[in-house]
């Protein structure tokens, strides 16, 4: 396991476990641990070993959002550049984490605001206990939303959801977070990690090269045109045929066998 103060990172059979650990502070994010999001988004990014990551958070809650104490602790002349140091390394964070090839599972073991449901907009499925609530609060305190949020909110529920959600800052319970589309599906409070080890551990053995083809083409799809989007599709589906994964896929396929994924 890394060693780190604002979070926990370790790898277990090609899944890097992400935990916020600030407990205390409600994993609220504060300069470190926007940090060292960005430290761990690199290692996920760049090592071959990883082909699924898991985000949770430690304790009771997922994430309350920024932390508002540190924010306060600068005087008003330092905070506006403060914001931007805490945001330059968050959004890396955030690009890397959907730039890699290897699905973003989140946990939501308890309740998300702020930057908390930022982070869980960009995850690529997100499972979250059934007691969890989440809600924007960025203009609550006066501020707009970060972390992401505004990118993926209006593509995952619609332009109108997103406006309210972002404007009155209303509480969602994860029933309705999974029917807006903002949580992926909802177990009860004690099953979460389980359920999120266990598809993290699928994913991890799945073609890696093929699942990141996923996300690039998804992400891609709201801003190609028909064309553009097509031509994508035809050069990923080049560049996964060329990989031992999808030779080993077909053969499996074709000896009604389950297939063994290297990753390669």
């Amino acid at each position: 396991m890394a060693n780190y103060s604002c979070l926990n990172f370790e790898l277990r059979e090609q899944v890097a476990h992400i935990t916020l650990n600030r407990p205390e502070a409600a994993n609220a994010l504060n300069l470190p641990l926007a940090q060292e999001l960005e430290e761990v988004s690199l290692r996920c990014n760049e090592g071959a070993d990883v082909r699924a990551v898991l985000l949770t958070g430690a304790g009771k809650l997922f994430c309350a959002g920024g932390d508002l104490k540190s924010f306060a602790a600068q005087t008003p002349a330092e905070l506006p550049a403060h914001l931007k140091r805490v945001t330059l390394y968050l959004h890396t964070a955030m690009s890397r984490f959907a730039r890699m090839r290897a699905p973003l599972v989140i946990a939501v073991n308890g309740s998300a605001g702020g930057a908390g449901l930022s982070l869980i907009c960009a995850g690529d499925i997100v499972i979250a206990a059934e007691s969890a609530r989440f809600t924007m609060s960025y203009t609550r305190i006066g501020l707009t939303p970060d972390g992401s949020s505004t990118y993926y909110l209006p593509r995952i529920v619609g332009l109108r959801h997103a406006m309210d959600l972002a404007m009155t800052n209303r509480a969602l319970t994860a029933r309705e977070a999974e029917a807006m589309g903002i949580v992926t599906r909802v177990a009860p409070d004690g099953e979460v990690m389980a359920s999120a080890e266990k598809l993290a551990a699928e994913l991890a053995a799945g073609a890696t090269t093929a699942l990141g083809g996923v996300k690039r083409l998804l992400y891609a799809s709201s801003q190609n045109t028909l064309s553009e989007q097509m031509e994508l599709e035809t050069e990923l589906i080049a560049e996964c045929a060329r990989t031992a994964d999808a030779q080993e896929g077909m053969a499996a396929f074709l000896s009604k066998r389950p297939p063994k994924f290297s990753g390669k």
